[in-house]
């Protein structure tokens, strides 16, 4: 009968180990352009969805704070990314 509810109790358990440990979880919908650039990433980098999404947030921001936003917007636009 505790069936259903173990693997919920697990998944908060994993949950509020992962806030312990300073962690945000984001979610949202992506574009099939973005799903490609994902794809290209994954492949090349071998890197799991928490660390795309990580280093993709970093880099835009380190992006940010030397001015090259625009750059990189630019860059997207300009090879349909």
């Amino acid at each position: 009968m505790n069936k259903p509810n173990a693997n919920a109790e697990k998944q908060r358990r994993f949950r509020e180990r992962q806030r312990d440990k300073g962690k945000k979880e984001v979610r949202g919908y992506v574009s099939v352009e973005a799903q490609k650039c994902y794809q290209d990433l994954a492949e090349k980098t071998g890197w799991s969805d928490s660390e795309l999404l990580t280093n993709a947030l970093r880099i835009t921001y380190a992006a940010h704070k030397c001015g090259q936003i625009k750059l990189l917007s630019e860059w997207l636009k300009q090879h349909q990314r």
